[in-house]
């Protein structure tokens, strides 16, 4: 790896980061990361994402380009593809010359008539259920290398701390919508570590995990901590 592409590198981790440690709006992240892996990522041109859905289809997330949809909507129409079979088995997918591998004799001549020259897809899982591919293609053929496949690799594991975080999110609005208790937890602890409440939530999770004990449970300890306290104090 050069030392432009670390340093491009890094920049794209730490915006990255940030990013992450903001209430996360899923789409604009998951596009901003892609915008980024395309800028980055030698030898690339394109990406999105290819993510299974609970009831076994496949729907693209996050395309850079009209002819990104359509690449991928042959993979999963024909069956075929490195999208299509990193999001369903293999690890890490690649075809230096779309046009002529013969893994694929429908897809790839259909792709090269799109303008792409070779592709590589990574799979990456976000616990417990989503389960995808990162799409990378190049109008080029023979233009991927090693420095492809590690920074691919990386903002694939990007996609899936994104998406997590996402989940972790949703978990939070619907365990305050439902549970006085954990609502009340969250704002004792935003009030005690000055911190917002995504980040409040985070914090009861991984005390729930590290104890192995309910997250109910954990919240009616903080609660109870806080009335007893205020108890004694008034008393």
């Amino acid at each position: 790896m050069t030392a432009d592409t670390s340093d491009d590198l890094t920049a794209v981790m730490t915006a990255a980061a940030a990013a992450l440690q903001a209430p996360l709006d899923l789409g604009k992240t998951l596009e901003q990361l892609l915008a980024s892996a395309v800028d980055t990522v030698p030898g690339i041109d394109q990406a999105s994402l290819s993510v299974t859905t609970r009831d076994g289809l496949i729907e693209t997330l996050a395309p850079t380009d009209e002819r990104v949809v359509r690449a991928d909507q042959l993979q999963y129409e024909l069956r075929e593809g490195p999208c299509l079979q990193a999001a369903l088995s293999e690890p890490v997918v690649e075809a230096l010359d779309l046009a002529s591998d013969h893994r694929w004799p429908q897809y790839g001549p259909q792709a090269a008539a799109l303008g792409f020259g070779a592709q590589i897809a990574f799979q990456f899982r976000a616990e417990p259920h989503a389960r995808g591919a990162l799409n990378l293609y190049a109008d080029r053929a023979h233009s991927l290398d090693g420095d492809t496949r590690a920074l691919g690799a990386l903002f694939a594991g990007l996609v899936a701390v994104a998406m997590g975080w996402a989940r972790q999110e949703d978990t939070m609005n619907q365990a305050l919508a439902t549970r006085n208790v954990i609502g009340q937890a969250v704002g004792i602890v935003m009030e005690r570590y000055t911190i917002d409440p995504d980040r409040a939530f985070a914090f009861l999770v991984r005390t729930s995990q590290d104890s192995n004990t309910k997250l109910k449970t954990v919240a009616d300890g903080i609660v109870a901590d806080v009335i007893e306290k205020a108890t004694r104090r008034s008393s």
